[in-house]
C-alpha cells in the first residue's frame, strides 16, 4: 500500500495532512508547500511562464502540468484539489480565467480573458445540508489541440471540445463539440463545420450535431475549491 493510499482510508490522517497543506477553509496551499513541495512536484517546462499574479491553488496530491513556451496569464485562478490540470505546449490561458481540475488542455491552445473551465460540481440534493457541506462530484472536461475559447465562455463538467474547435465569446458549453467545428450561444450549439470534401466551413442546424456526455466521477478528497 502506497503512502498516498494509507491516507486516503484513514480519515483523521487524511484531514491532518490536509491541515498541513492548506489553511482551515482556505484554497491556497500553505507557501511551505509552494515553494518547498510543488516546484520538485509538478511538472513546468522551463521556457514555460507563470505570470506574478496568477494564483496557483495546486496541492502535490493531484497533478499540474505546463508544457514548452505555454503562458498562464495574470490573475488567472489554477485549482487541482478535486482533479488533475494539465496544459500543453504553445498555449496560452488568457486574462482572469479559471480552470479546475481534472481539465486536460491540449497544444497550440487559445484561452481568450475571463473564461471559466471548471470539471468541479456541487451537491445540492440535501435540503437539511448547506451546498457547500455536502460533497462534490467532478468530469474531466478535454480541450483537444488548436482550440479557440473566446472571452468569457463557460466550459461545464465532463465536455470535450474536439480538435480545432472555436467556442464563440461568452458562450456556455454544457455538451461535446465535435472536432473542426464552431459554437455560440447559452447553451452553446453547433453554428459551423468543416466539410473535408468541399473543404470548407458550412452552417449546419442545431439538430445536426450529436452529443455523448461523460459519465460522472465522484472526487475521492474533499479540498474545497471555491
Amino acid at each position: 500500500m502506497t503512502i498516498s493510499e494509507l491516507i486516503k482510508k484513514n480519515t483523521r490522517l487524511k484531514r491532518l495532512v490536509y491541515y498541513l497543506l492548506v489553511p482551515q477553509g482556505q484554497a491556497r496551499p500553505r507557501l511551505w508547500v509552494s515553494w518547498f513541495v510543488n516546484p520538485f512536484v509538478h511538472k513546468k517546462a522551463g521556457n514555460a511562464h507563470i505570470c506574478r499574479s496568477a494564483r496557483l491553488d495546486v496541492l502535490p496530491s493531484r497533478r499540474f502540468d505546463l508544457g514548452a513556451k505555454s503562458t498562464i496569464e495574470d490573475h488567472c485562478v489554477i485549482n487541482n484539489g478535486v482533479g488533475d490540470v494539465s496544459v500543453g505546449s504553445y498555449t496560452r490561458v488568457g486574462i482572469g480565467s479559471v480552470i479546475i481540475g481534472p481539465v486536460s488542455i491540449g497544444n497550440q491552445v487559445i484561452i481568450a480573458q475571463h473564461v471559466v473551465i471548471s470539471g468541479l460540481n456541487h451537491s445540492y440534493e440535501a435540503i437539511d445540508i448547506p451546498i457547500r457541506q455536502q460533497p462534490v462530484s467532478s468530469r474531466p472536461i478535454v480541450i483537444d489541440d488548436e482550440c479557440w475559447i473566446g472571452s468569457n465562455a463557460v466550459i461545464t463538467a465532463g465536455v470535450q471540445i474536439g480538435r480545432h474547435s472555436v467556442v464563440a465569446a461568452g458562450s456556455v458549453v454544457t455538451k461535446n463539440v465535435p472536432p473542426y467545428s464552431v459554437v455560440a450561444g447559452n447553451p452553446a450549439r453547433l453554428m459551423k463545420q468543416y466539410n473535408p470534401e468541399r473543404q470548407c466551413w458550412e452552417k449546419v442546424s442545431p439538430s445536426a450535431a450529436t452529443h455523448s456526455p461523460t459519465p460522472p466521477q465522484t472526487a475521492d478528497l474533499d479540498f474545497p475549491t471555491s
